[in-house]
């Protein structure tokens, strides 16, 4: 299919309670002729979807999530209007509303003069809507009632319905345990006024609780059947209803114990489990929240000579905008005045103002800190960095890691697997004697305690919370596989020019042939500018860069002549200066047997060394090289403490290439190596078994970066290579290759804690449900208890994994 067709949303899920609900609409969708790819990621309760518009519409898609028994969450919003003078001014909105992607309903009231729009915010934001408005004539006063933010009030909805149904059930719940164990009780309870009411009592009290409170577990348990997926709602379902059911029969007709307590209890310790959850839920997602909220609404532009503030949809490029001290700067642009400190923390992760003038670039949703600032704007919408930021986001957390697929294949069997265990412990029990109630409990005990909820939870939460936190500290993890493998890598492989190094060649020495240093370094630096001046040779403008970085005055030359291969001629000031190589002394007679040490040891650093000669006289040596980026060797230093070979990759000479390795401390070179070979290079340490990373500057570099089991593009605020690599370093500081592995390692903690605790509830306690402990130690994990257990193996995981939100990076970040 062409990759043009396939487009990508991005949903709202609500009504999912575990990972079975995930896989009953994973499993669904593909079943629907055109959609290509679907992921489920419940912590983050949102569907990702890849289809094809020519053969599936967004609406049948969200008909086939609604048909298995889940709901699509759409945003709502009320506009307050102005301008409209008639019916038709209402239908000319609603039709141009009606056509923009995303926008579910329109509807328009003329006599209110208002709009309500029912739209997916993960396709249009409400910005975009008012600019339509706009773009047919008409404006927006203000929003009357505000934006919702959907995922936000569906999340204190559910709470609030979990806090009403725990409150509901323990009212209920607390008389029926009463009067249920009467005689235990120190005290004694009001007297019924009619004799054997008990029964009848608690029958009354439990059925609300067990109907009203369990009916979202019932309706869960209907849709897993009929989707043929059976999941937790369908364990507590039968575990509640057996411990009922069969008190009401003992009821009525006078046979067998009651369970009532057993059945309003679990329902109790199932709601305050669910409850928990939501709230830790809700707590985990707030970073990717937080940077999904850091857009300007609106911008103040110059145009038509007068500055104007507008919603910053209609700033269009090469509009001059003007930001003033403590204002965010609304979208990406280069500064054409002024002067400021601009606080980047949410692109770049770094607290300390970074300083701009003009010719800067600037990125939207940073905060200008000191001065005004006026740029010109170069990238607006989806365009923008933040905006790049927060798709790579949403897609890492589509994304679904291997060992997610694995626990998704273990789950699948596992309810199945607890309802033929639980019938056959029942089974046992009763047949080797033990009365039937006994086995009752033992079969709803196994049904409760098995709840595969946790499991589901582990990997996404933590993967959820690791993304975010990468995003805090500018690193883009791509997916989820990439956040995975990262803590697998045994060699990272580090591109020289432009990754360990700055890439733009700088003059290191000026070494004079006369005594005089201080001036003598001045007015050699002085000529060598002057015969670079009219070069465009790299090393010819690091000199004349330099000599302008030190305020020399740099006069024309009165002749040039550029000798390639071997430097330039000219004649300043009726005298001849000659700058460049060996070569070119010796054809000019010039000796240079006092400048051949110094020439030797520049080399043997990685410098490149120029002879400047006045006539025919030798004057000094002028060295350039690219100099090492601020934090390489810091870089590396701690990825070798971390285990991990360093590997440099270069086109220069061996020679040059091992003095830059013997700086940064990296002892494996492969050098002279061209462009096309890079990725043949990566090819060969993977050859020797190693799982490798990559890091360039994600151009130049595109295939090494695609053959590495991980690409790490290293981009800056306003250039970022976006589109290569499987990790982005939104700034130039290698430290955070070291940020993006020990991330990965952390997060990769955190879902192995996550599993662990999952499967060891499951693992010791089902045992126990089972009842393999009573016959040796008369120990029996009733049914309450396990609901307990089963809760808290639920709130324990997604706990731990919110804990990732403390991560730090261990390599000390000295600025």
């Amino acid at each position: 299919m062409d990759a043009q067709q396939k487009k990508r949303i991005v949903l709202d899920i609500g009504g999912m309670h575990c990972a079975t609900c995930a896989q009953t609409i994973e499993k669904r969708l593909p079943k629907l002729k055109g959609v290509i790819y679907a992921t489920i990621n419940l912590a983050a309760e949102k569907a990702i979807i890849d289809y094809d518009p020519t053969v599936v519409t967004q609406q049948a898609i969200e008909d086939a999530i609604s048909d298995v028994g889940y709901r699509v969450i759409h945003q709502e919003v009320t506009l307050k209007l102005s301008g409209m003078h008639c019916t038709m001014c209402a239908q000319a909105i609603e039709k141009a509303l009606s056509q923009k992607e995303g926008v579910y309903k329109a509807a328009v009231n003329f006599a209110t003069e208002s709009a309500f729009v029912e739209f997916n915010a993960a396709q249009v934001s409400l910005e975009s809507i008012k600019k339509v408005i706009r773009d047919v004539g008409y404006d927006v006063v203000e929003p009357e009632g505000g934006v919702q933010d959907a995922e936000q009030k569906e999340r204190d909805n559910e709470i609030r319905s979990l806090k009403n149904r725990l409150i509901f059930s323990i009212v209920f719940t607390i008389p029926v345990v009463l009067y249920s164990n009467a005689r235990f009780l120190p005290f004694a309870l009001p007297t019924l006024p009619i004799d054997n009411f008990v029964p009848l009592l608690l029958f009354v009290l439990a059925t609300p609780v067990h109907f009203l409170v369990g009916h979202r577990f019932f309706t869960g348990a209907y849709k897993a059947i009929k989707n043929k997926n059976p999941n937790m709602d369908v364990l507590v379902t039968l575990g509640t209803s057996a411990a009922y059911f069969y008190s009401v029969y003992g009821t009525f007709f006078g046979e067998g114990k009651l369970y009532y307590t057993t059945a309003v209890s679990l329902m109790v310790f199932l709601i305050l489990g669910k409850l928990l959850e939501a709230i830790a839920k809700g707590r985990t997602s707030a970073a990717i929240r937080k940077l999904m909220g850091l857009r300007a609404k609106t911008a103040r532009i110059i145009r038509n000579g007068e500055e104007t503030e507008v919603p910053v949809e209609d700033v269009q490029v090469g509009d001059i905008v003007i930001v003033r001290p403590g204002e965010k700067i609304p979208v990406d642009g280069e500064v054409v005045e002024g002067y400021s400190g601009v606080d980047e923390k949410v692109i770049t992760g770094e607290s300390i103002p970074v300083e701009k003038k003009v010719g800067d670039s600037v990125v939207g949703a940073t905060i200008n800190k000191t001065g005004m600032l006026k740029f010109k704007a170069t990238k607006v919408g989806s365009d923008t960095v933040l905006a790049q930021i927060i798709k790579l986001v949403e897609n890492a957390l589509g994304s679904k890691a291997p060992i997610q697929r694995m626990v998704d294949v273990v789950s699948s069997y596992f309810v199945p697997m607890v309802l033929i265990s639980a019938t056959l412990s029942f089974f046992v029990w009763y047949f080797v004697g033990a009365d039937f109630t006994f086995a009752l409990t033992i079969f709803i005990a196994v049904l409760i305690i098995a709840c595969p909820c946790a499991m589901g939870l582990a990997t996404p939460t933590a993967i959820m919370v690791g993304v975010g936190k990468g995003a805090e500290y500018g690193v883009l993890i791509k997916s989820s596989e990439a956040l995975e493998t990262a803590h697998k890598l045994q060699a990272i492989v580090f591109d020289k020019t432009g990754t360990l190094t700055k890439g733009e060649p700088e003059v290191t020495d000026i070494i004079p042939v006369s005594s005089k240093k201080a001036k003598a370094e001045q007015e050699l630096l002085k000529l060598a500018a002057i015969a670079e001046k009219n070069s465009e040779h790299p090393l010819g403008e690091a000199i004349v860069r330099k000599a302008r970085e030190m305020h020399l005055e740099i006069s024309d030359p009165e002749e040039f002549n550029a000798i390639p291969g071997y430097g330039v001629e000219v004649v300043y000031s009726k005298k001849k200066v000659l700058l460049g190589t060996r070569k070119l002394m010796e054809q000019n007679k010039v000796d240079i047997k006092e400048l051949e040490e110094k020439m030797q040891s520049l080399e043997e650093n990685g410098k490149t060394a120029m002879l400047v000669a006045v006539d025919r006289k030798a004057a000094g040596v002028i060295a350039v090289a690219d100099t090492l980026k601020e934090y390489s060797v810091d870089a590396v230093k701690t990825l070798q403490g971390m285990g991990v070979e360093v590997v440099m990759l270069t086109g220069d000479n061996k020679r040059t290439a091992h003095a830059i390795a013997k700086q940064i401390g990296v002892n494996r070179v492969l050098a002279e190596v061209l462009p096309k070979d890079k990725a043949s290079e990566i090819k060969r340490l993977q050859d020797e078994g190693k799982i490798v990373a990559m890091v360039g500057d994600g151009i130049n570099d595109a295939p090494a970066l695609a053959q590495a089991n991980i690409g790490i593009a290293v981009g800056s605020g306003t250039d970022v290579a976006i589109e290569t690599g499987d990790i982005v370093l939104v700034k130039n500081d290698l430290r955070d290759v070291v940020t993006s592995i020990q991330l990965s390692r952390a997060t990769i903690n955190k879902i192995k804690q996550g599993l662990f605790w999952a499967f060891a509830y499951n693992v010791i306690l089902i045992p126990i449900a089972a009842g393999v402990l009573y016959p040796t130690f008369n120990i029996l994990l009733e049914p309450t208890y396990a609901a307990i257990a089963m809760s808290l193996s639920s709130v324990s995981v997604v706990t731990n994994a919110s804990l990732l939100r403390r991560f730090k990076p261990k390599l000390e970040k000295q600025d």
